[in-house]
């Protein structure tokens, strides 16, 4: 698979949904998590992201306006020892407590299925990024309807060891803007990760459309000790 900008991936469609990145900093020495959300509805808009302890939670930015808590409030960010957790629903608690209880990733997920939202029905996308011993490794899942058959459900775990410099990989939820939505397909896109954490968050903040976007959350993780910068942007403030 070629390698990407991830600036032109994002510009590619005015709405990919929900997103994942994960990969290494160009000099090596720090791991890259991302994510961000974007929407359509005026439930979905009204939102941004808020710290909650090592990770992040959705809320409503105006609690008036919030018509439907379900698929839209959850933790999208959490962290267990040395695993950060992201997510694009409260699958994120899944995982924590499946592998709290030694469960694998992909084990912890055997209970999920993608979102019921017809007509859409969202896939649930995951990643896993564990630091041990001065190296790095991460994971990540799609779970997506069968060709938009809600009858049968597709499981794909990507798991990238010894990753390289400069680089992720970029899951989302959409191919593009439809009726109803396309779901992701294939293995995460290989991206470019380029920058220090300000000019890595302006980039993807940049990127994003205007229109659509809402929150976008970027943690740069030092990959020897575990220490880390974060960064949220919320539209609505």
């Amino acid at each position: 698979m070629n390698i990407v900008s991830l600036a032109d991936e994002l510009k590619k469609t005015s709405y990919p949904g929900r997103g994942i990145v994960i990969g290494k900093s160009k000099d090596g020495k720090t791991a890259v998590a991302a994510y961000f959300i974007m929407g359509r509805s005026e439930n979905s808009r009204n939102r941004v992201f808020v710290e909650d302890g090592e990770g992040i939670r959705t809320q409503a930015f105006d609690p008036a306006k919030l018509s439907d808590p379900s698929l839209i409030i959850y933790a999208p960010v959490r962290v267990l020892g040395n695993k950060t957790i992201v997510t694009n629903g409260d699958q994120t608690d899944t995982i924590y407590e499946g592998m709290d209880k030694q469960l694998t990733f992909e084990q912890s997920l055997r209970c999920r299925e993608f979102e019921p939202d017809r007509p859409n029905f969202t896939p649930r996308i995951s990643g896993i990024l564990h630091l041990e011993g001065g190296t790095c490794n991460y994971a990540m899942s799609i779970l997506k309807s069968s060709d938009g058959d809600p009858a049968g459900c597709c499981r794909y775990t990507y798991a990238y060891e010894k990753p390289l410099a400069g680089e992720g990989r970029f899951i989302h939820t959409y191919l593009g803007d439809g009726d109803p939505l396309p779901s992701f397909e294939g293995e995460p896109t290989r991206v470019m990760i380029e920058g220090t954490i300000d000019e890595f968050t302006a980039l993807m903040w940049n990127s994003l459309n205007e229109e659509n976007k809402v929150s976008l959350f970027v943690r740069f993780i030092d990959i020897a000790t575990g220490s880390y910068e974060s960064r949220i942007i919320n539209k609505n403030r």
